[in-house]
């Protein structure tokens, strides 16, 4: 096989790197600012070990995470090997690795009594387990599904449709990885019994109707879904969560895409991380992809095809590192700003930390930038190493849930 250039190895060679870690009361997360340093002192003396690692990718097409997994005609019978191709701030998280795989063969469903074989039951138990889906299938939710931690949520080899009730909730859980699904005109639950352990069954008030809602959690990593028209977010994260990677998805027809972090005056918002990497933004989005508070949000190597308001947003001084994206401006010459500085004054939002590096903007777009760019800041917004912007169409190219067959190449 051809060897990748070796541009190719220089980008991943971070991924490759051990992260060290700083620790909280509850779970390891990487310290962004000695990653940073450790792979600048790295970088320039490994890349003869990264080719050894990495020479069986010469079928990649640059995405790191697909380069992963998608060269590989077993991904059905490595299906959890899935959980160490993750990249960014979320990238540790497992999901169902270490556990058993648990089949869904049954689109039912039951907020309180769910039956062996549903979706909800395989959710809801304490140890780790690696949830696939044995058909095509439709699930209509009765009530929010409650995640317990250490869940893998893997549509690949089905097509599999989370519609047309309550969705997907992450709520004080750790380890979450959803992957393959489609995701659309999701709908409130609420004001009512929903089960979220074995032993253990809530009463649940209105909840939002987002896609997919996380709140309180650590370590998600959600990839390869197609989002659309749901009531209020298609991703929501909120309430310290942190250690989020939102990669390679397809939303589209949706108004509020996707919110981090609650309100201005939650400061606990204040350390939440977040990658969104590879995703395409596409037909008939408005506003909010993201729209940020409080925290450090990593937007790097998306393609933006749409949107009628803005693209990126934000209040609270949150930091915006904005590299390698492709930002296709509405023809509405009053709307071409990517950008919106919300809820303060121009003499507060110039000292945010907004940076735009290695952005492509077409049809007129443009990026309003803002504070004076303290590097501590920004490397604690910086978790992989962005691609050229002109690679956008082949690194978003399979955005959205794939069409995976059993012994081939997905």
């Amino acid at each position: 096989m051809a060897m990748p250039p070796l541009h190719y190895f220089l980008f991943l060679l971070p991924l490759l790197l051990p992260y060290p870690t700083f620790t909280t009361a509850s779970s390891p997360f990487p310290d962004p600012e000695v990653i940073v340093q450790e792979v600048n002192e790295k970088i320039n003396n490994a890349t003869i070990s990264a080719r050894r690692k990495l020479g069986f990718l010469s079928c990649g097409t640059g995405n790191p995470i697909d380069d992963c997994w998608r060269c590989d005609p077993n991904w059905d019978k490595n299906r959890q090997r899935l959980a160490d191709c993750a990249i960014g701030f979320g990238k540790h998280a497992i999901g169902g690795r270490d556990g058993k795989i648990y089949v869904v063969t049954d689109s039912g469903d039951h907020p309180v009594n769910p039956k062996p074989g549903t979706l909800r039951y395989g959710a809801i138990q304490d140890e780790p387990l690696w949830i696939i889906f044995g058909r095509d299938m439709v699930i209509k939710l009765k009530e929010e599904l409650m995640l317990n931690s250490f869940k893998t949520l893997d549509g690949r080899g089905a097509s599999v449709h989370i519609a047309g009730g309550p969705c997907i909730t992450i709520q004080y859980v750790t380890n979450i990885i959803i992957h393959g699904l489609n995701i659309h005109d999701c709908k409130q639950g609420g004001n009512a019994y929903v089960r979220d352990s074995p032993d253990h069954y809530g009463w649940r008030t209105l909840s939002d109707g987002d896609g997919v809602s996380i709140f309180g959690g650590s370590h998600v990593w959600v990839d390869h879904c197609s989002l659309s028209n749901c009531r209020d977010g298609l991703i929501d994260a909120i309430h310290a969560s942190t250690a989020i990677t939102i990669s390679n998805n397809y939303m589209t027809h949706h108004n509020k895409v996707m919110l981090l972090g609650h309100s201005d005056t939650l400061i606990a918002d204040k350390n939440m991380q977040v990658t969104i990497a590879f995703n395409h933004f596409g037909e008939g989005l408005i506003q909010r992809m993201p729209r940020c508070r409080h925290g450090y949000f990593h937007v790097v190597n998306n393609d933006y095809t749409h949107w009628e308001m803005y693209a990126i947003g934000g209040s609270a001084d949150p930091t915006i590192n904005s590299q390698g994206n492709r930002f296709l401006a509405p023809n509405d010459r009053f709307n071409k700003e990517v950008t919106k500085h919300e809820d303060a004054a121009e003499s507060e939002w110039k000292k945010w930390n907004w940076r735009s590096e290695g952005d492509l903007m077409l049809n007129g777009a443009f990026f309003t930038r803002s504070g004076a760019g303290a590097s501590s800041s920004y490397a604690k917004a910086s978790s992989l190493s962005a691609r050229p912007s002109s690679l956008v169409s082949s690194l978003t190219g399979n955005a959205g849930s794939l069409t995976c067959r059993k012994a081939k190449r997905c």
